[in-house]
């Protein structure tokens, strides 16, 4: 099984935004030194918490910074944008970098509903909800098959990277997305440290896969929230921040990842603030973590597991990464 990374560039409280971006790009470079598969950068608008605004442009930088690690995005948020500019976007990033980008796609609008409104070109009314003719649109671009009377057609022929094209993805935590990714025969993230009762979903998109002229089966990741340290007792010390941060969210507050010794003190006189219904967290030591992580992969029949994690100090955090490479030791992690 494959492992990779999920990074939302965090910000840690009494830090800066360029930080964290500095950090991202450090994390990419550790990711390649420990053998992950791939890098992939999310998108999150209008956060004091994470400064990954931008991951297209925070790609090209880590990948002028690595030399094998596959690099992608997780994901681009499609309803934002025009299917053309997201398209020679990685095409250009696919040139520049070949062989090593994927595209991973999603719905969600990554903020708030007025941060989304702020993001729209023409705010004369709502966008309108077509995610699907926004994914036919796109990839009939990086695909060059659009039908041959339709207006755009011959803009796929423009595209900047040529003949270099990344890898399409769906990315998503409900079965919509899953429906999409089997009716177009695209790889499937699901997004478990959103909603941990995806197993089925994703089952869902494996007997449903039509597969076709972009793969031949399914193919399964599982993106899931990992804390990793030297103790059980260490790493639940350090997933404090994120669940004040997660309590936080719940309320529609946006905070700076705490330190662990503030989320402590907020926690323990908020004691029901950190539940976290339908959220997964593989949290402890080597061996605990590995157990987890291959426990949530085989629910999902997952071919790949992608983690993710946020604790306010970023050597802490590659160390996290460390550890489970180390744990994952005897089997090639981008086998």
């Amino acid at each position: 099984m494959r492992l990779s990374i999920l990074d939302q560039s965090p910000i840690a409280e009494g830090a800066t935004a360029a930080a964290a971006l500095s950090n991202s790009v450090d994390l990419a470079r550790a990711g390649e030194r420990l053998g992950y598969h791939r890098y992939w950068a999310a998108e999150h608008h209008a956060s004091p918490a994470l400064a990954g605004a931008a991951p297209e442009i925070l790609l090209a930088a880590a990948g002028a910074a690595t030399h094998s690690i596959r690099l992608g995005s997780g994901g681009i948020m499609l309803p934002h944008y025009s299917p053309l500019k997201v398209a020679e976007t990685f095409s250009t990033l696919s040139g520049l970098y070949p062989g090593r980008i994927d595209l991973g796609l999603g719905r969600a609008p990554g903020s708030d509903q007025r941060t989304a409104f702020a993001l729209q070109r023409d705010r004369r009314t709502q966008s309108p909800n077509d995610f699907p003719n926004q994914l036919a649109e796109l990839l009939g671009y990086l695909e060059d098959d659009l039908p041959p009377g339709h207006a755009f057609a011959n803009l796929s022929r423009t595209l900047p990277g040529l003949p270099e094209t990344p890898e399409v993805w769906l990315l998503g935590s409900s079965p919509d997305s899953a429906a999409w990714a089997a009716e177009t025969g695209l790889p499937y993230c699901f997004a478990d440290f959103i909603n941990s009762d995806g197993a089925e979903i994703a089952a869902q998109y494996q007997r449903a896969f039509r597969p076709g002229v972009r793969a031949a089966k399914p193919y399964t990741m599982a993106a899931l929230w990992t804390v990793c340290a030297e103790t059980d007792a260490e790493a639940e010390r350090l997933a404090l921040s994120s669940r004040m941060m997660l309590a936080h969210l719940l309320t529609g507050v946006l905070i700076p990842v705490p330190s662990p010794e503030k989320a402590s003190t907020w926690l323990a006189a908020n004691p029901n603030a950190a539940q976290r219904r339908g959220r997964r967290m593989i949290v402890g030591s080597p061996a605990t973590v590995r157990a987890g992580i291959e426990a949530a992969a085989a629910e999902y029949g997952a071919d790949e597991a992608m983690l993710v994690n946020i604790v306010h100090d970023h050597a802490a955090r590659v160390r996290s990464y460390e550890l489970v490479a180390e744990a994952f030791a005897d089997r090639r992690l981008a086998a």
